[in-house]
């Protein structure tokens, strides 16, 4: 039974969220109906509530989204509200739908997108992955947190070759370290209000740590907002050997830790804007004749299903000319499709910047 404080929280959020301006998708596809539906029900393992996966959205009206899966088990017990959501923000991912089998493609067709090295600033393929068994960020304990950095840096620790890595953990950290490490962008922080809210930030800095190469073109992060992102980067434009070096990396993790996975969903994160897939593939991009015609970049990338943001991340200006463009799509479509748009896409902006 969900507990009378709950149902409280529950009923004084929907009803302030009800009568707000919010454009969430939460507040677009919460109806009374769901929310009545809905708002008793549990995640059968962890005992999640309703108020677990919308707190966030009920505390920030201008969120975009506005909800987050605790568990894996959130997906299919609250489907009546994950389901139009996922739709909506994936482009038409029906719940109908099934999400293909993974599968990585011929990895060598992929190459080097800009040999001469005079647009591709930096080139970086990253997926999210949960661990089997456990919950999601907001609902994990202080104990679960250490066991699982515990499990991972173990785990971590048994790559071979170009993937031989350190860890580090948050916990104990130098001051000097962690600035070095958040110069070179490669640190996160502390999650920003929407995370807060979601509770994805419990106990921080504890079970959180950053697993990196040496040449630094390989790196894990280790419960940020997601229990693993697993993420290769390089300079240039040699899409082909960062690809390469992810698949070869997840592969191996894989083998050693169990990821959740749905046989419709596909690979399982906190975020309902990631799942499928989860492959986010990303360059920055030196494009200053098409930044004075945004309409004709964005036609272009609006083309081959690509995002395009500033260096900083979403909603921030291009600096120079240079800007973030990465895939658009993760869900219902496989990793090497997913990655092969953007390789297209990309193909295509240098072809129009020098014709220019």
């Amino acid at each position: 039974m969900v507990d009378a404080a709950v149902l409280e929280k529950l009923e004084a959020g929907f009803t302030k969220l009800a009568a707000s301006d919010s454009k969430s998708l939460l507040k677009k596809y919460l109806t009374k109906e769901v929310f009545d539906n809905l708002k008793t029900k549990k995640t059968p393992s962890f005992g999640f509530t309703l108020l677990d996966v919308i707190q966030s959205g009920l505390e920030n009206h201008d969120s975009g989204v506005g909800i987050y899966a605790p568990d894996a088990e959130a997906y299919a017990v609250f489907a009546d509200l994950f389901d139009p959501i996922i739709e909506d923000y994936h482009g038409g991912f029906k719940k109908t739908d099934k999400h293909p089998p993974k599968d990585w493609g011929d990895v060598d067709t992929l190459g080097n997108l800009d040999p001469a090295g005079e647009y591709i600033i930096s080139t970086r393929v990253r997926c999210g992955r949960s661990m089997q068994g456990y919950p999601f960020n907001p609902c994990l304990t202080e104990a679960q947190y250490k066991e699982m950095e515990d499990k991972v840096s173990s785990t971590l620790s048994g790559l071979e070759g170009e993937l031989k890595s350190q860890f580090y953990p948050l916990t104990g950290m130098t001051k000097e370290v962690q600035q070095k490490l958040i110069d070179d962008h490669f640190l996160f922080k502390e999650g920003d209000r929407f995370l807060q809210a979601a509770n994805a930030c419990r106990f921080w800095p504890t079970g959180r740590g950053i697993y990196h190469n040496d040449a630094k073109t390989f790196l894990v992060w280790c419960n940020e907002e997601d229990h693993l992102r697993i993420i290769s980067m390089q300079m240039g434009g040699d899409l082909g050997q960062v690809y390469r070096r992810l698949v070869t990396a997840v592969n191996d993790i894989e083998k050693r830790i169990p990821f959740s996975h749905d046989d419709r969903l596909g690979f399982l994160t906190f975020c309902p804007t990631n799942l499928g897939t989860t492959v986010r593939a990303s360059v920055h991009i030196k494009v200053p004749k098409l930044a004075a015609d945004k309409a004709k970049l964005e036609q272009v990338a609006g083309k081959y299903n690509l995002q395009v943001r500033g260096t900083r991340g979403e909603h921030t200006e291009a600096e120079g000319g240079v800007y973030d463009i990465s895939n658009k799509r993760r869900m219902g479509l496989t990793e090497y499709d997913a990655v092969k748009e953007m390789n297209d896409g990309i193909a295509e902006l240098i072809k129009l910047e020098s014709s220019l």
